[in-house]
């Protein structure tokens, strides 16, 4: 299988990155900086040096407002049977159909911790997208961590206010909860260590099990004790839950005003 991804910057090259080892498929990139890439990826800097080649996919990885100039040079480069892969954000498959003709279209929503591998990925395909390709690029994304097929690009634009923006809201708990630890003595240095390792910890406990969340905070919340004071505060009028919710509802009004 061949594969095109046009525009490589800092997400493409991690994506290529965890994609390179799959033997089965031979990736070009085109993109005028030529960019360092894994080994045994071509790397060239323009359309026309791509000769007659065509591909099986040909994935969109230039920043959305780039796509209506760059993107009309590709078109004719897409195999017959083959789909286009979007990862702009907030290039809507109205907006991508207008610029690609009738090509099929997969709209793919990766979140920044793909960078390391461990990212949250939406996937949305049209109709027309033939079965096996999706199969490839579902593959693809999860190696890049763990990704979701969604029904609609309404979901899409949902799960974008969750996954999406999702690390955003983590730092911003992160930042918080550090200069709490601060407030209570400790050093910047110390502080940052104890609050994101307690993070990861947490994290990685709730992702090692099916358990609901609810069973593991009542594990660690004893009757009268520290746990149950502090989480009285962050649960006190239901703040956390309502401020959680409104966070995220303003991040999907958002996307819908940015499509």
């Amino acid at each position: 299988m061949d594969i095109l991804m046009v525009g490589c910057g800092r997400m493409g090259g991690a994506m290529l990155g965890c994609w390179s080892t799959r033997e089965d498929i031979h990736f070009t990139v085109v993109d005028p900086a030529k960019p360092d890439v894994p080994a045994g990826v071509r790397v060239l800097s323009e359309a026309s040096a791509l000769g007659s080649d065509q591909f099986d996919i040909i994935i969109i990885a230039v920043k959305p407002q780039m796509i209506e100039a760059v993107m009309p040079d590709y078109t004719a480069r897409l195999k017959d049977g083959g789909c286009m892969v979007s990862i702009a954000a907030g290039f809507s498959m109205d907006s991508l159909r207008r610029v690609l003709g009738d090509a099929p279209v997969i709209r793919v929503m990766p979140n920044l911790p793909a960078l390391i591998g461990k990212g949250a990925t939406g996937i949305y395909a049209t109709n027309d997208c033939p079965t096996a390709l999706k199969e490839t690029v579902g593959d693809l994304m999860g190696r890049i961590g763990k990704a979701v097929w969604v029904r609609s690009e309404d979901e899409l634009d949902r799960l974008t206010a969750v996954s999406g923006s999702g690390p955003g809201y983590v730092f911003q708990f992160i930042e918080s909860f550090i200069e709490g630890a601060r407030e209570l003595g400790f050093a910047e240095k110390d502080a940052r260590t104890l609050v994101i390792q307690t993070m990861v910890g947490a994290t990685e406990m709730a992702a090692s099990t099916d358990a609901p969340i609810s069973e593991l905070r009542t594990s660690v919340t004893s009757k009268g004790g520290t746990t149950q004071a502090g989480l009285a505060q962050l649960r006190q009028d239901h703040m956390l839950d309502l401020l959680m919710k409104s966070t995220t509802k303003a991040a999907y009004e958002r996307a819908l005003e940015l499509k």
